[in-house]
């Protein structure tokens, strides 16, 4: 028979042990290994069966074993200590603290967060980089409140089929087995966030706190009584179900987000955020939200949306379009209009914000765009590939011009890197844990203690290896008796290459298959074994993602490989960090550019790896050509099958003659001095860049403080700069088609026939400003290097100065262009909106330039 009903009952802990329940509820166990410790003490043996989950530990563990912990005073000091140094970390002011005129709260929305694997609420790189960064902002005292959903049955555990087939699976989730607590109001009642629906509907939802360190999570959870069973459902699974249900879940995020904070709030006495971040677009509804509350307070659609731009920051972590979330124009419309409508933010207006090419299509990527002043990509070439992709959102601007900046993603070390590699720099640089300083000193370690604890990592690799690999045969059908090949599977002493990601066709999961009878002699070679441990999972949806995955899994079954290549199901933060952590190389080979960032590889240079990795991501910007190995790229080759036999064949080059000579070239002590000097520079000159702490710290300078003081700059006088703003916007825009260049001239050195660098030229412009006056624009010659087409290759600027307006609006500009350069140069003149509230000249869109070329186009400077 089965349960009609599943739930948790929580252990009743004796008194002197309540300070254990403090502890497994903040999940900053999850990267302190002093705090595990403590818990391995309770019950060794239990810590191990319950897959180092604390909640699980303390719902298991018996009675009496708590009644003599309760009579141990050893423990209890231990306990104490814990307790205690949780307490500092929480209250103690950090580096945030030490900033001027900061953010009071930053609220981080995400459809997913990677905290531990004992809260499983992510299903890859986008859910690890949120939860790194909570944890980052957690340590450095950045006042974070993050949102996102609390899914009942996760994301789904993988299992392999006899032949190789990912099958899914979705386990129930019950919050009390979780850490986790109840959102309450002062009366003990559970806090209720409701969202109107079409038809007069009403969907109710709950909301549970994980604290991260100091960071409160918000999880919504919509499975409440309230509801009926479609509205239960919504929160089930992540990134389930079909466009309906994608959209619910995405409007609970967003709206029920912001009403969330709101109540948390009230309740708690938090700071009321004063920026925003929408980390992707699924939470972009939260910007609606919000223009919803300041229009309820009074304010035109205009005038709240200029203020919620102001405090709102957006993160694209998508470099195709294909990624991005886009849903049915009718379905917005029957979301928001009808009974649905909010009477203040008209239907029209919202539609507005998510238009793109496809009139039928809104577009939540290029919504969360217009609703902030401020966007990012997650590495400096996603910014290049991001600014190319919604170049269209800003037309008439250079590319270098269109306002998507970026921030490269970090990873939090005491998460990923493992713990001998900790106590190491513990031991030997202390500033480096204390205050992340001092990389350089890593040229000081003894390689035979560097060599030690890869060879530890590598081991616990491959028995971990081998446990799953063994659970994941049975699975499959097999006997124990056909299972004893598994206990030399993989080898502690061979040359360990990791790769493990999500399985969409652009990661490539089955490049190295290209040509198997090279890669099999990789494998076996007698004297330079290589072993390659993979993982992965395919969206339950994406066919062709299982297909690569049983390839993989097929070539992997062979009875002559299988001990130096194994497929490991159910990919999942733990196996992640024994993976991170023991391999000694690191391999990354999608299609260039179609890697936002990637964070593994740099989980793994922190452990000692070195990475072998098309120039994609991070790793294009960071690969300094001795810190691990650049997989050449076919970039120009447009088949698709030429170009992964010529990337497979210079992989396959590289193991070869590059990877494997260097790992296995020994001196007379047995230690691969070559290959150390690599691990040590790749720690020294990767360590500082790929940390959470230096990527939280951009976010703070570059996005979060800028954004505080917009919006506290457009809050002010009951929100009257906001109201000017709004109206000097609309009549920027109403005005601009009167705006015209309508002559253009020089003189100076550009009167001459060659020009020489270091002279400079005096340029004449006539302004059509109609309706505007000269305070409204910025007029600018444009100059630089000219290309094949006459086009200005990353120009400069020079701020021209109105000398005169004459009676019918004509304004007379002039301003100095350097000739800085040699070679073919070239200028023009353009103008602009202006105005003191704006961050960047392109943030309206609207740009004027003369009809025809103007400037020496063709002109050669000496």
């Amino acid at each position: 028979m089965r349960a009609i009903r599943r739930f948790t009952v929580r252990t009743v802990l004796p008194t002197e042990l309540a300070a254990l329940g403090e502890l497994v509820h903040n999940l900053r166990w999850s990267w302190h290994p002093e705090t595990l410790d403590l818990f391995a003490e309770v019950d060794a043996d239990l810590w191990e069966q319950v897959g180092h989950d604390p909640v699980a530990l303390l719902g298991a563990v018996t009675p009496a074993r708590l009644a003599e912990l309760a009579a141990d005073r050893r423990f209890l000091r231990r306990l104490a200590d814990a307790a205690d140094d949780l307490r500092e970390y929480i209250t103690s002011p950090r580096w945030y603290q030490t900033l001027p005129d900061g953010a009071r709260a930053i609220a981080y929305f995400s459809p997913e967060f990677g905290i531990a694997a004992a809260l499983p609420q992510y299903s890859g790189g986008l859910g690890i980089l949120a939860g790194d960064h909570l944890k980052a902002a957690s340590d450095l005292g950045v006042p974070i409140l993050a949102v996102g959903l609390l899914y009942r049955h996760g994301y789904f555990t993988q299992s392999l089929s006899p032949e190789g087939w990912q099958l899914e699976h979705y386990p129930s989730l019950d919050p009390g087995g979780l850490p986790l607590s109840l959102l309450k109001e002062a009366d003990g009642t559970p806090v209720k966030i409701r969202l109107g629906l079409p038809d007069e509907r009403v969907l109710h939802a709950q909301v549970w706190v994980a604290q991260v360190g100091r960071v409160p999570l918000l999880l919504l959870d919509s499975d409440v009584a309230d509801n009926d069973n479609a509205a239960r459902d919504i929160t089930d699974r992540l990134y389930g179900g079909g466009t309906d249900h994608r959209l619910m879940q995405e409007l609970l995020l967003g709206v029920g987000g912001v009403r969330a904070i709101r109540a948390y709030c009230r309740v708690t006495g938090h700071p009321e955020p004063e920026v925003f971040h929408t980390n992707e677009g699924h939470a972009g509804f939260l910007g609606l939200e919000r223009i919803r509350e300041l229009t309820e307070a009074r304010l035109t659609f205009d005038e709240a949306l200029e203020a919620v731009r102001a405090g709102t920051v957006f993160t694209t972590h998508t470099p195709v379009p294909a990624g991005i979330d886009r849903f049915p124009v009718e379905l917005i419309e029957r979301h928001f209009g009808g009974s649905a409508s909010w009477p203040t933010v008209p239907v029209e207006r919202i539609l507005a914000l998510g238009a793109e090419s496809d009139p039928g299509r809104f577009n939540m990527a290029v919504m969360g765009m217009r609703l902030a002043q401020r966007v990012n990509g997650v590495s400096q070439l996603h910014g290049e590939v991001s600014r190319e992709m919604f170049k269209d959102l800003w037309p008439g601007f250079d590319l270098d011009e269109v306002p998507i900046g970026s921030i490269t993603n970090g990873v939090h070390a005491p998460t990923w890197v493992g713990r001998e590699l900790m106590e190491l720099a513990g031991r030997e640089l202390p500033a480096l844990l204390e205050r992340a300083r001092g990389w350089e000193g890593i040229q000081k370690l003894s390689d035979a203690d560097l060599w030690e604890i890869r060879g530890v990592l590598r081991r616990r690799l491959v028995e971990g290896a081998r446990a799953r690999l063994r659970r994941s045969w049975r699975e499959r059908g097999a006997s124990d008796a056909e299972l004893g090949w598994i206990d030399d599977a993989l080898d502690p002493d061979v040359l360990t290459i990791g790769f493990a990601r999500r399985v969409p066709s652009y990661k490539r999961l089955t490049l190295m298959l290209r040509d198997q009878r090279r890669l099999t002699e990789l494998l076996l070679d007698p004297d330079k074994p290589v072993q390659i441990v993979i993982a992965g999972k395919a969206h339950p949806a994406d066919e062709g993602g299982k297909k690569l995955i049983q390839q993989i899994v097929k070539f992997a079954d062979q009875a002559d490989v299988r001990h130096r290549i194994v497929f490991l199901p159910d990919y999942d933060m733990a196996l992640g960090q024994l993976m991170t952590q023991g391999c000694d190389v690191w391999l990354n080979n999608p299609l260039r550019p179609l890697e936002a960032s990637g964070t593994s590889g740099m989980k793994s240079a922190l452990n000692g790896g070195l990475n072998l990795s098309i120039r994609d991501g991070w790793w294009d910007e960071w690969y300094d050509g001795t810190n691990g190995w650049a997989i050449p790229t076919a970039d120009g080759v447009t088949d698709p099958d030429r170009r992964d036999e010529l990337e497979a064949a210079a992989l396959y080059d590289l193991i070869e003659h590059e990877v494997s000579d260097r790992f296995y070239d020994r001196a007379f002590d047995g230690l691969p001095r070559r290959w150390l000097e690599m691990v040590k520079h790749t720690l020294a000159s990767l360590g500082p860049k790929v940390l959470a702490g230096r990527m939280l710290r951009d976010y703070v300078v570059d996005l979060y403080t800028p954004a505080a003081e917009s919006a506290r700059a457009l809050a002010a006088d009951a929100h009257a700069p906001a109201k000017a703003f709004a109206a000097w916007r609309v009549r920027v825009t109403r005005a601009w088609p009167g705006v015209r260049v309508e002559h253009v001239e020089a003189s100076g050195a550009g009167d001459t026939d060659a020009p020489e660098v270091g002279a400079a030229i005096e340029v004449h412009a006539t302004v059509a400003l109609g309706d505007l006056e000269p305070g409204d624009v910025l007029v600018q010659a444009a100059y630089g290097k000219v290309g094949p087409h006459d086009e200005l290759v990353h120009p400069s600027y020079a701020k021209m100065t109105c000398q005169s307006v004459d009676d019918d609006g004509r304004a007379h500009y002039t301003g100095v262009v350097p000739l800085d350069r040699t070679g073919a140069f070239g200028y023009t003149v353009r103008v602009v909106p202006d105005h003191p509230l704006v961050a960047t000249t392109a943030e309206l869109g609207l740009i004027a330039v003369p009809e025809e070329p103007v400037g020496m186009t063709n002109g050669t400077l000496r």
